[in-house]
Formats: structure tokens, C-alpha cells, sequence
């Protein structure tokens, strides 16, 4: 499986250097390793566009990032260059080149054997047979990538079944993929409508590090970028902070919980058993480790909704000290309620299938 990494944006055709270097730091202090860099209009000549780029391209990589040029064909007229040599995005020092439009096929498969060995990023945001045919003229797969759209307008961005079929599309192929999230502070994008950035509609209004989660989470993704500038420092730690490879739920603690449920609940690797059921989700693992530990009935609610994280009490027999995620709404004196999942990460629950990894955080 490819690493799973982060990305921030940068319009420098909107935003002043030392603003964008200011948050490269920042970025990088938490972990963010890629650059998705507008060059979709440009408002001077070329000479100054190229002294800007280089500079800030060769600010951030020297903390670390690789840069994608996000490209429109009308540049190339605007600044007299062809996209049969593509040494000027070289020189700036990019280390790829999204085509915002396609071609025909082998247009693309040709310019993945360019000597300057410049990434190609490919459109992902089609459900159809685009990268296949790309790939039918013998393209040059090392140096072929995906990137979804972000969607500027509120209503406009990607319903998530025709994301998941577009994304398959890349992932079937062994290709390497990326996706934009929205920061709830950024104000700055491409063009003057700017309701966020996300590729999901379904994100655009929630907390960034849940739209991260669940992009990693479809194991389509394996690199979620932050698609409007600037979002805040506690956005960027959050983000940071998130384990990529398996799934951590945000929990508010029951006020009755014990140290010896609070520690099954948050000290503990849990595993989703593999033969599963629709009522909960269970971790068996723990009871086996904890069998010994008593576990009383406690006065809290014994009837549990959707999300309820239970253990299992003294009354549950040998499955004492077993830890559930409650998916449909049921009753049970045997199980004591010791957490919550955040209503925002509810829809996450239906990635945690049989053998899955997750564990809880406060």
C-alpha cells in the first residue's frame, strides 16, 4: 500500500510570499509533506511569474514538500510556452504538472516520458474510462498520478457513490491518488466563489480532520490536501495528529465510567471481530485480557443508541469486559455505557468491517 501523506494549497496569484511561506512552516511542523500550487490564471508577465514560483517552490522544499503545478491550457499561450517542452515548470522547480483539461490519450501517455521527469496528475473527478485509455498508448506509470476536482460552489462538489467509482477507476490500477478536504478558516481559493474547497459535497461543512478520516477511511485516497489557504494551527495539529492507517473515533466519556473501563476504552488496540453482526461492533480481544476483572452493574442508562461505545459488566458471563459499538438501538442491563462517538463521525461507523483496526480518543 502507497504511504498515506498531507497536502496544503497555495494561490500565489492571490496571496502574498511571505504569508505562504509563514504557513509552509506551519504545515510542515505537523507533519505535511505536499504542495498543491495554483497556476490557473496569472495576472503578470512571465518573467515575474517564474522569479515568484521559484522562490516559493524552492522555500518549501527545502522544508520537505513536493510541489504540483496545477495547470490550465491557457497559460501555456499566456506565457508562450508548449506542452511539448516542459522545462519552464522544471525550472520553477516543480516536481509535477496536473492537466486541469485532458487530451486524447496519447498526448498524456507521451508527456509522461518527459526528460525532465516531471510527475503527470491526472483529473480524477470522471467516472470514466479516461486513465484506461491513457494507459492503453503504454504511458509511463511510475510518473502517472491522480487528483480529484475541488468544488468552490456550494451544491457542486462530488456525491459519494460517484466518488467511490471514479476513485476505483485509479485505485484498480495501481495508481497513486489524491483528494481535497476544506479547512473551515481558509477564505482563499482559485477564483472569487469560495465556499470552501472540498471534492465531497457531503464534507463541505464538516470539522477538516473528519473529512480526512473518512477519505482515508475508503482506502481510495493516499493523499488528502487541504483545498483553500489558510487553515488555523489547531486545524493543521488536528489533521497532523490523525492516524492515516486505521480508524480513531472521538468519544466523550459517561460520567460513571471506571479507571478499568476508561482503560480497556482508550489503552487497548481493538480489532472488529471478523464474523459480524448488524446489531453492534465487537471487540472480543479485551475480554480475554480483562477476564479477571470484576466489572459492575453501574446506574447509568441501559438502553443504548447508535454510536454508544458499551463494555460488558459483571452480568454479561464470559463475555465480561467486552467492548461494543452499539450500530442499531437496543436495551441490555448486561453492558454498561462508558463513552459516545461524536454525532460528526456517526457515518463512519460503516468503515469498520470484519478484522478492521480502530481505536477511541477523548
Amino acid at each position: 500500500m502507497t504511504k498515506r501523506t498531507l497536502g496544503i494549497s497555495l494561490y500565489p496569484d492571490h496571496s502574498d510570499v511571505n504569508e505562504d511561506k509563514r504557513y509552509l512552516v506551519l504545515a510542515s511542523q505537523y507533519g505535511f509533506t505536499r504542495i498543491f500550487m495554483s497556476m490557473l490564471e496569472v495576472s503578470e508577465g512571465k518573467e515575474k511569474v517564474a522569479q515568484k514560483f521559484t522562490d516559493l517552490i524552492k522555500f518549501a522544499k527545502g522544508l520537505g514538500f513536493s510541489t504540483t503545478l496545477d495547470i490550465a491550457p491557457n497559460i501555456f499561450d499566456q506565457l508562450g510556452i508548449s506542452y511539448d517542452d516542459l522545462d519552464f515548470f522544471s525550472e520553477l522547480g516543480a516536481d509535477a504538472i496536473r492537466l486541469d483539461q485532458g487530451f486524447d490519450g496519447q498526448k498524456e501517455a507521451l508527456l509522461s516520458f518527459n526528460p525532465q521527469a516531471l510527475n503527470i496528475e491526472l483529473n480524477m473527478s470522471n467516472d470514466v474510462a479516461y486513465l484506461d485509455n491513457i494507459l492503453s498508448y503504454a504511458a509511463n506509470r511510475p510518473f502517472i498520478y491522480g487528483c480529484h476536482n475541488f468544488y468552490p460552489q456550494r451544491g457542486t462538489g462530488l456525491p459519494l457513490d460517484f466518488f467511490v467509482n471514479s476513485s476505483m477507476r485509479f485505485k484498480e490500477q495501481g495508481i497513486e491518488t489524491a483528494a481535497f478536504v476544506t479547512s473551515q478558516a481558509g477564505t482563499m481559493g482559485p477564483w472569487d466563489i469560495n465556499d470552501g474547497l472540498p471534492t465531497l459535497e457531503m464534507h463541505r461543512d464538516l470539522p477538516l480532520d473528519i473529512q480526512a478520516k473518512h477519505l482515508f477511511a475508503t482506502n481510495l485516497i493516499d493523499c488528502v490536501i487541504i483545498g483553500n489557504a489558510y487553515a488555523s494551527e489547531d486545524e493543521l495539529r488536528r489533521l497532523g495528529d490523525l492516524n492515516r492507517y486505521q480508524m480513531v473515533f472521538g468519544v466523550s466519556l459517561a460520567t460513571e465510567i471506571t479507571q478499568l473501563e476508561r482503560e480497556i476504552l482508550l489503552d487497548n488496540q481493538h480489532v472488529r471481530r471478523g464474523d459480524i453482526t448488524d446489531l453492534v461492533i465487537r471487540s472480543t480481544e479485551v475480554r480475554k485480557k480483562y477476564k479477571a476483572d470484576e466489572n459492575p452493574v453501574n446506574s447509568a442508562t441501559h438502553t443504548f443508541k447508535r454510536g454508544d461505545v458499551v463494555i460488558g459488566n459483571d452480568e454479561f458471563g464470559k463475555y465480561k469486559n467486552e467492548l461494543q459499538i452499539v450500530l442499531e438501538d437496543h436495551s441490555d442491563l448486561s453492558k454498561n455505557k462508558v463513552a459516545e462517538i461524536s454525532a460528526d463521525e456517526l457515518f463512519l461507523l460503516d468503515y469498520i468491517g470484519p478484522w478492521d483496526k480502530f481505536r477511541f480518543r477523548r
